[in-house]
């Protein structure tokens, strides 16, 4: 079992930046890959940002690319958001996720094992 616990939301204003993180329990959490998604009121849920095992590897949403980096420590068993340059578009309940399968195949899915609870981000303009 893996737990998954969020942190580092909060409000900022356009233009700015914060860094999420995601905290994770179970010792074989390193090995799992690991993602970031996010959903607005009235929105369905979307990917933002994922990484593998090792960070070795990374995909991002479009909407995010060259704004937002991803990254962990598994020394930590912590996975972090960086997110720079916020819109208000960015604002939503941010959700990170861990998944047992190799990042080949969990990329782009949203199917994963294990979800966190969520920290919200609101940017304003």
């Amino acid at each position: 079992q893996v737990q998954l616990v969020e942190s580092g939301g909060g409000l900022v204003q356009a233009g700015g930046s914060l860094r999420l993180s995601c905290a994770a329990s179970g010792r074989t959490f390193s090995s799992y890959t690991v993602g970031w998604f996010r959903q607005a009121p009235g929105k369905e849920r979307e990917f933002v940002a994922t990484i593998s095992w090792n960070g070795g590897s990374a995909k991002y949403a479009d909407s995010v690319k060259g704004r937002f980096t991803i990254s962990r420590d598994n020394a930590k068993n912590t996975v972090y958001l960086q997110m720079n340059s916020l819109k208000p578009e960015d604002t939503a309940v941010y959700y990170c996720a861990a998944d047992s399968r190799i990042f080949a195949v969990v990329a782009g899915r949203y199917d994963y094992d294990y979800w966190g609870l969520g920290t919200q981000v609101t940017v304003s303009s």
